[in-house]
């Protein structure tokens, strides 16, 4: 026998489909304001639009834009399967046009999926696909459960939807994600689940949003300071407000936790009081001005504030840099990195490649040669907390012919110069620790299948026969090459490729990086701690493109500091090694009369335009970063 609220909505459907209107008082409020906009929008329940799908280069295009976002969304999807696997359950996120980014499937969820056209692609706006909890919270903003029969178009009421906003540090949707099944295998908690995963992206994001300013974690209760339920406060080094989660805001209801504001404003303990006390980081008691109490900590004090954070270089003439090192920020809870990592893009691929390795996600490192992909890597396994080993390969210096023999061992006798006994292989060598292949883009077809069955299962067969063995791996790839297009071109399977990219980040070419300072001082102080360079020198440096990044600075600094015996490196010094400065591009004519910046921009939108809006294939053709065409993207009039 059916209860109230199922007899409602048959009703309510009824009403919907003989008559055309939505029965407020049948429905939850959430649900009969969909519909009525549905309605208002000329949806009719009859007549289903078919979905509207995006091509490639659209779908690469809104994940390029998406980027921040959708990294994070992809550790907390793996995290979600993991908690609903087997339950008959699909994870998508959407971008907030409500355009699916990426799904994970249940195997038994799959043929359903495929039925409901559930794909990457796809768009799940109201507007156009009626009722659904995807589209609607991208449209409302708040979290939903769509049942059933609550779906506008019948063709989805064998589905129970559930979805949260993802909310960036501006309060604006950044994304959506959502959790749908069948309506008999709907589970009462997942919405606290969904909800939970949405939480943990949003502060993930106002953390890398606010990276370089002071945040303050606080809680009523010591033990949910470092829980989803603290708020999170933004603020300048003087103590201005500059941002707040939104479970600061509900923690702080009445009072002024705006931008603009003062810490002072909000609460009774001094801001400088704070800082003093705080920089331990160790819990402290804070009370708001209206007489609440409340424990909190500094995550982190920000790098503006110099003298909380690094001491100060002893003075030095005013032309002349000093070379110290500078160490890059970790995220809250994992252990700082042993290399500069102050830029933004850096300290979010940080943040994301902690998060993953402590989950054990597979990870993809992205980056020019020289960019120091092997270091991220090996920072990945420090963050793991692994007590084994970390084993790096180079899959392109590996034999065609003997590579899986290499990774998953033989035994004695496997083929002709077999070692005595066998091996175990390098895999098994990485048990309890992180298997680092780079130059995976090099790794043979063959044996792309044989790698993708290890990800599946984590089994270890030795070449040859002999017993199988499962092994626990962090498995951390890295490239320079454009995976997406080998894929495209039949030389990488897009199955592993996507396997291998569960936590996929990016590293900035030198040239688009904001502390070239930081990290030529720190080289300089490893090269030569008694050298110092002018601030000229300096200034000509990071203006140099550095094809072969970081690895080429530092050759060109052990040069500069083997050219120059008294200890000071000048401008000279470095055209002597460097040849002479290039035109000023503010000055420089290009082709047509064209200044040359101007030049450079038109190429840049042309061969975009070329690349179908592919960005990271634009940047392939043109030898630049994916920034450096980003920017010239963004600052083209529309």
């Amino acid at each position: 026998m059916l209860n109230t609220v199922d007899q409602n909505l048959n009703r309510a459907r009824n009403l919907l489909e003989r008559t055309g209107v939505a029965q407020i008082d049948l429905l939850p409020p959430a649900i009969s304001a969909s519909w009525t906009r549905c309605l208002q929008a000329g949806l009719d329940p009859h007549r289903p639009m078919p979905l509207e799908q995006i091509d490639a280069a659209g779908l690469a295009m809104r994940r390029e834009r998406a980027d921040l976002t959708r990294n994070l969304a992809l550790v907390e999807m793996q995290a979600l399967y993991r908690q609903i696997a087997g339950s008959n359950f699909l994870i998508a996120f959407a971008d907030p046009d409500g355009v699916l980014l990426d799904t994970i499937a249940d195997p038994s969820f799959r043929t359903a999926a495929k039925t409901a056209s559930i794909r990457p692609g796809t768009t799940w706006t109201e507007q156009h696909c009626g009722t659904n909890a995807l589209g609607t919270v991208a449209q409302i903003g708040r979290a939903l459960t769509v049942h059933g029969g609550e779906h506008f178009f019948a063709r989805h009421g064998t589905l129970t939807c559930t979805a949260a906003p993802i909310l960036g540090p501006d309060g604006q949707v950044a994304g959506v994600l959502d959790a749908s099944s069948h309506c008999g295998s709907r589970q009462p908690h997942t919405q606290a689940l969904v909800g939970m995963a949405a939480t943990q992206i949003e502060n993930g994001l106002f953390r890398l949003h606010h990276g370089r300013d002071v945040i303050v974690a606080f809680h009523n209760r010591g033990e949910y300071l470092r829980t989803l339920s603290a708020g999170l406060l933004a603020l300048s080094p003087d103590g201005t407000v500059l941002g707040a989660n939104p479970q600061a805001r509900f923690l702080l209801q009445g009072l002024p936790a705006l931008p603009g504001r003062h810490f002072d404003d909000l609460f009774r303990t001094r801001f400088s009081a704070l800082m003093t006390t705080g920089r331990s980081h160790d819990p402290q008691l804070l009370e708001d001005r209206v007489g609440s109490t409340f424990i909190a900590a500094a995550e982190n004090s920000g790098p503006r504030v110099a003298s909380n954070i690094r001491p100060e270089p002893a003075p030095v003439p005013a032309d002349t840099v000093p070379a110290y090192p500078a160490p890059g920020y970790p995220a809250p809870g994992y252990p700082a990195p042993g290399f500069i990592a102050d830029d933004p893009a850096v300290m979010a691929a940080l943040r994301q490649v902690a998060a993953g390795a402590r989950r054990g996600l597979p990870i993809l490192i992205r980056g020019e040669t020289g960019t120091g992909k092997e270091q991220l890597a090996r920072y990945a396994h420090q963050a793991s907390g692994r007590q084994g080993a970390f084993v790096a390969i180079n899959c392109a210096a590996l034999s065609a012919t003997l590579i899986e023999a290499e990774l998953f061992g033989h035994v004695e006798g496997a083929f002709t110069g077999a070692r005595r006994g066998g091996a175990p292989g390098l895999v098994r060598e990485a048990d309890g620790g992180t298997l680092f292949l780079d130059e995976i883009g090099d790794m043979p077809v063959a044996l792309q299948a044989v790698l993708l069955r290890l990800l599946d299962d984590w089994t270890v067969r030795p070449v040859g026969g002999g017993r199988a063995r499962q092994v626990n791996v962090l498995l951390v790839a890295a490239t320079n090459a454009a995976l997406d297009r080998a894929v495209r071109e039949g030389r990488f399977r897009a199955d592993l490729y996507y396997r291998l990219e569960a936590v996929g980040v990016l590293l900035p070419a030198l040239r688009d990086r904001r502390d070239f300072v930081a990290i030529a001082r720190r080289l300089l102080t490893e090269i030569a701690p008694a050298c110092t360079i002018t601030g000229d020198a300096m200034e000509r440096l990071s203006r140099l493109s550095w094809g072969g990044n970081i690895r080429e600075l530092r050759n060109v600094l052990v040069r500069l500091t083997l050219a120059d015996a008294d200890g000071c490196i000048e401008a000279g010094a470095i055209d002597a090694v460097m040849g002479p400065p290039e035109p000023d591009p503010k000055s420089a004519v290009g082709p047509e009369g064209l200044g040359l910046r101007e030049a450079v921009h038109r190429r840049i939108v042309a061969a975009h335009r070329d690349a179908a809006g592919n960005l990271s294939e634009t940047a392939r053709r043109l030898g630049v970063s994916r920034n450096t065409i980003y920017r010239a993207i963004r600052a083209t009039p529309i």
